[in-house]
């Protein structure tokens, strides 16, 4: 009887997920705002996906993943041979033959890191191409492979580096969107696009990156659309996600043992410890 009843309880507790296609618990279902078909990019979209992230409420790969059909997550901590068969052909090209093929980019901020934008004009200014073919055939078949990092920041920087000896192989290129490191990132509560807290300005989702990203790298008009098509999906997840939460009043802040502010005026000052 125990058993049966542990069973019932089990099943009472747990959320029917929506089977329309979003494949979220059916109180928050986005079938409605997901595009009806995967939508067609000429750029190739790869995301290393830490393991922490896969079954994170708040991740938006899932949904991005519906939404691009040129779109590859990969499960790991870093990039090696092996984790795609895309990356596994690129690998075992010359240089030569690379150079011709794809245009790898990693997607990472960082002061190595090139604008985006900048990357495409100066591609423009030297006689190729200011957006990636559809195929091989066309513009001369230079592919562009975007890669983006999934995770917290931390976990992110991790992972890149641990991947550095396999983007070096494949020649991948360091880009990133704007940021500011000197600038306090945005959480909830100041846009409509964020749904975990930034560690600084620029920081975004997985999904406004990539949207971002193809709105500059796809031919126009098609960026505009596909951006918006992607950030509409963002805002109505932030939107169900903030519903569902009442603002935190800010944290006294804590203090280290025997590092208590000294008085400076009349007033009483209290360390908490």
């Amino acid at each position: 009887m125990e058993d049966c009843r542990g069973d019932e309880k089990q099943k009472q507790g747990r959320r029917e997920k929506c089977r329309g296609g979003c494949e979220r618990p059916a109180s928050v279902c986005l079938c409605d705002v997901l595009p009806s078909e995967a939508l067609q990019t000429s750029t190739h979209v790869i995301i290393l996906q830490h393991p922490h992230e896969v079954r994170h409420k708040l991740s938006t790969v899932p949904l991005l993943q519906k939404c691009l059909r040129n779109s590859q997550v990969i499960v790991g901590r870093r990039l090696h041979i092996g984790s795609s068969p895309i990356l596994d052909a690129i690998c075992s090209q010359s240089d030569a033959e690379k150079s011709k093929c794809w245009q790898v980019l990693l997607l990472f901020p960082g002061e190595e890191a090139t604008d985006l934008e900048t990357w495409i004009s100066n591609r423009a200014q030297s006689g190729m191409p200011d957006h990636p073919p559809q195929n091989e055939n066309e513009n001369g078949g230079i592919l562009v492979l975007l890669i983006v990092i999934d995770g917290t920041w931390q976990h992110a920087k991790e992972m890149v580096k641990a991947s550095m000896p396999f983007l070096s192989s494949i020649n991948a290129f360091h880009v990133c969107l704007p940021y500011d490191r000197n600038t306090q990132g945005h959480n909830m509560w100041n846009s409509d696009l964020i749904l975990r807290k930034e560690p600084f300005g620029g920081c975004v989702s997985t999904m406004e990156a990539v949207a971002r990203s193809l709105r500059i790298l796809e031919p126009t008009p098609f960026a505009v659309e596909i951006e918006q098509i992607l950030l509409s999906v963002l805002r109505a997840m932030v939107a169900f996600q903030s519903h569902n939460l009442k603002p935190m009043k800010p944290r006294p802040r804590l203090h280290k043992k025997g590092h208590c502010p000294t008085a400076r005026s009349s007033k009483t000052q209290v360390c908490i410890l």
